[in-house]
């Protein structure tokens, strides 16, 4: 995640139900003697957990149940990463980088900073590397060419069944995504389809929820983040808002991002149809709204 030669302490937080099972993680990362792993900290305590951290992957999230509102899961989450910003402002590194995996991962990130001023906005992002990720994968297998040689796609907005995954800018081996595929009703239709709903499916096929997949994007994420973006590219970040494209300001809103020495910036000057334009305000809109159910349930928590 951090370079090949990067000693690293992992500091694994867990709720105090699970404490077995994160004892049987820590068992596990020692006995698989990893050189980079100089240390690994296993607690149920944020006050030991978020003590000195560089870097914080929150993966910790109220997943919605059988029979709930949506206020009802915002209200457990509010509690949970509001919680969470003030250990990571009192305890964390003043230069912690943060990514948001849990869901609704813009929203919570969104939380986390509004709970956590002294941390520099742009350091708090949430992940839609993972919908990236799996848009590079769905254009490798329709087009048959090596996902290293997949270029520039882009996830717009929430990361949630709204996202827009967008190839009007993706190459595939140097040419146009749109020209390779030869397909447009696909890529309209049935590609944004799988994208936006893949982490359903894999709950469908395997019983639970992205696992490995969501693990390496949140490396991706980071990695890229610290070490940078290679020249001519962009990876999708979840990032606070500044208007970019007609986004709505002040929500955390994936973009296409590069990065250099540690900083990330939204790629300007990118054309968008019509059709991109309205789907980036429905993403944005949904964004909004949640935005609203948040605060309101931070006021009721105060």
């Amino acid at each position: 995640m951090l370079g090949p030669d990067q000693p690293v302490i992992l500091h694994m937080l867990d709720i105090p139900p699970a404490a077995g099972a994160l004892e049987g993680v820590r068992m596990e990362l020692i006995d698989a003697a990893f050189p980079l792993l100089h240390g690994v900290v296993a607690t149920t305590d944020p006050e030991v957990a978020f003590a000195g951290v560089d870097y914080a992957i929150l993966v910790g999230g109220f997943p919605r149940k059988a029979g709930m509102e949506r206020k009802d899961v915002m209200a457990k989450n509010v509690a949970i990463y509001k919680s969470q910003a003030s250990a990571l402002e009192r305890l964390a590194s003043k230069d912690v980088k943060v990514v948001v995996v849990a869901n609704p991962a813009n929203t919570n990130a969104l939380i986390l900073k509004e709970n956590a001023p002294s941390i520099p906005a742009e350091n708090i992002t949430c992940m839609t590397r993972l919908d990236h990720n799996r848009a590079l994968g769905q254009l490798s297998e329709r087009s048959g060419v090596h996902i290293s040689k997949i270029k520039n796609a882009i996830i717009w907005g929430n990361h949630s069944s709204t996202q827009y995954p967008d190839v009007n800018h993706a190459t595939i081996d140097g040419k146009a995504a749109r020209l390779v595929i030869g397909d447009d009703a696909y890529l309209d239709g049935e590609f944004v389809d799988v994208v936006q709903q893949r982490g359903a499916a894999i709950i469908k096929a395997r019983g639970l929820s992205s696992a490995l997949s969501a693990g390496s994007s949140a490396c991706d994420h980071i990695r890229d983040w610290v070490l940078g973006t290679k020249a001519g590219e962009w990876v999708s970040m979840g990032v606070l808002s500044d208007g970019s494209y007609g986004a709505p300001e002040g929500i955390m809103f994936s973009f296409p991002c590069t990065c250099k020495d540690g900083k990330w910036e939204i790629v300007q000057g990118l054309t968008l149809d019509d059709r991109s334009k309205e789907k980036l305000k429905v993403t944005g809109d949904e964004l909004v709204e949640e935005k609203a159910l948040a605060m309101e349930c931070l006021g009721e928590s105060a």
